[in-house]
C-alpha cells in the first residue's frame, strides 16, 4: 500500500531561516524508502494556531492518509505541537505514541520527556514526533509496520480485516 505523507515540521528557527531543517527531509527519506509518497512539506513556528491550521487542512482536504509532525513535543515552554494536535484530532491513538516511547526508552532516558501524540482526523491519521532526525526517524521505525493497516481501517479498506 502505497500512502500519502505529509510532513510538517515546528520549529520557530528553521521558520525564520536560521537553522536548516534536518528531521523533515530525514522523514521524508525514511517515508519514500518505504515505497510511500510524500505530498506535502511545509516549515511552520511553534504557534499552535498555524500548527492547527495546517494539520486541519491537510487532513480535511483528503490530501494525505498520515501526516507526520516533527518538533514542538518536548519540555520547552514553546513546544505546544501536543497540544495543537489534540485540539484538531477527532479521536486519540495511543497506542502509537507508547510504542514509540517505548521504543525510545531501550535507546535514551530523554525518551520520557517526549510528550508526543498520535490521533485521527477525519481519515487520516497524525502521529508527532521528535524534532531530532535521529529521533524522528527512530519513532517512525518503531510504529511503521502498523502504519499501513492502520489507514487500511480509517479507509473502511475491505481489505483491511485480511491482513490483520
Amino acid at each position: 500500500m502505497t500512502l500519502r505523507v505529509g510532513i510538517l515540521t515546528v520549529s520557530d528557527r528553521a521558520a525564520r531561516g536560521e537553522r536548516e531543517d534536518l528531521s523533515g527531509p530525514a522523514l521524508a527519506d525514511r517515508v519514500e524508502r518505504e515505497g510511500w509518497r510524500v505530498v506535502v512539506k511545509r516549515i511552520v513556528p511553534d504557534d499552535e494556531t498555524i500548527i492547527r491550521e495546517a494539520l486541519s487542512a491537510w487532513a480535511d482536504a483528503d490530501e494525505c492518509d498520515l501526516i507526520l509532525t516533527t518538533g514542538g513535543s518536548g519540555f520547552a515552554p514553546r513546544d505546544i505541537t501536543p497540544e495543537a494536535t489534540r485540539a484538531i484530532i477527532q479521536r486519540e491513538a495511543p497506542g502509537l505514541a507508547e510504542a514509540m516511547r517505548a521504543a525510545s526508552l531501550k535507546m535514551t532516558p530523554h525518551a520520557m520527556l517526549s510528550r508526543g501524540v498520535a490521533g485521527i482526523r477525519r481519515r487520516t491519521l497524525i502521529v508527532n514526533m521528535p524534532g531530532s532526525p535521529k529521533g524522528a526517524v527512530e519513532n517512525l521505525d518503531a510504529v511503521i509496520a502498523a502504519l499501513p493497516h492502520a489507514v487500511q481501517l480509517l479507509q473502511e479498506d475491505p481489505q483491511a480485516e485480511k491482513n490483520h
